[in-house]
């Protein structure tokens, strides 16, 4: 058996066009654009290539991009009172940090200066905390991709048992969190959990999200199973691979993500279409104050 490849660059081709005709259909209506604003700090070609990534994802589906690089000695003050600022600007609708930020900058004090209405990463703890309960709010875009992935092509997920390798809070855990909501039955593997091969070997569904290159291998996956590989990899060749051992899962599994060109694409997607979801949030509820985020929702 040859799995089924989840052709995420097509998917995301879709999801383009989709939320082309949605960003137009915005616009007319309100009459401003959807705006993003990227926040990084000078210093990082990785964030630099990852902001010019999705300028020309907005320009390709109308949605406006704010570039707000700081100097590269900004301090923890300048960078949270950007955030504070962007959030309160009526005409951003959404705010992106990108991260990691460099040592001596922290996160977890600058993400809480973003308004939860325009977190369109999905990584404000009140966010967070309302997909453990199944409430709406901004969902991290990568997990987001792979159910999309799946719902897209008709992976049944109802009473399925899904495994989760890897338990981060901007992949595994959510991931898991979507999966119930798809009221699939989920368990969470990581480095601690014994006999790993076993407990993947019991699923239905393998989401593998751990940053170990090859970890899933063939012999661990249940004929028929459906592989979701969030891993992006670089070898000391130069060559990008997963979390899944392709060459050997391929041939056992009905269908799986290929690295690259699976989730990655979808990712991008998704965070466009939190951009569009937070404006008309935003559109609506203009007149509360950012501080009052959490009862607005």
């Amino acid at each position: 058996m040859t799995a089924t490849i989840l052709d995420g660059r097509a998917l995301a081709k879709t999801l383009r066009e989709e939320l082309r005709a949605d960003v137009q259909t915005f616009t007319r209506a309100m009459g401003f654009s959807p705006t993003l604003a990227v926040v990084q700090v000078a210093g990082d070609p990785a964030s630099e290539r990852y902001a010019r990534t999705i300028r020309k994802g907005c320009d390709d589906v109308g949605i406006a991009f704010q570039d707000q690089t700081l100097p590269a000695a900004t301090s923890q003050a300048g960078l949270e009172e950007t955030l504070r600022s962007l959030s309160a600007d009526p005409a951003v609708s959404g705010v992106l940090l990108h991260m990691p930020l460099p040592a001596g900058l922290d996160a977890a004090g600058a993400i809480a200066q973003i308004d939860p209405r325009k977190d369109v990463d999905g990584i404000h703890p009140y966010n967070a905390g309302l997909l453990a309960i199944g409430q709406p709010g901004m969902v991290p875009n990568t997990p987001a991709g792979g159910l999309e992935l799946l719902l897209r092509n008709g992976v049944p997920l109802k009473g399925r048992r899904a495994t989760v390798v890897g338990r981060s809070v901007v992949v595994g855990k959510p991931m898991a969190f979507l999966l119930l909501q798809e009221h699939a039955t989920v368990t969470i593997a990581h480095s601690r959990t014994t006999d790993l091969a076993a407990v993947v070997r019991e699923a239905d569904i393998v989401v593998a999200a751990t940053g170990k290159p090859g970890l899933i291998t063939g012999a661990m996956v249940k004929p028929g199973a459906v592989v979701v590989d969030f891993g992006i990899n670089v070898l000391d060749d130069g060559r990008v691979v997963g979390d899944v051992d392709f060459a050997s899962v391929v041939e056992v599994a009905a269908a799986i993500t290929p690295v690259p060109g699976g989730t990655g694409p979808v990712t991008n997607m998704m965070l466009l279409r939190n951009v569009l979801r937070a404006a008309h949030t935003w559109a609506r509820q203009a007149d509360s104050s950012p501080r009052d985020a959490t009862r607005v929702l």
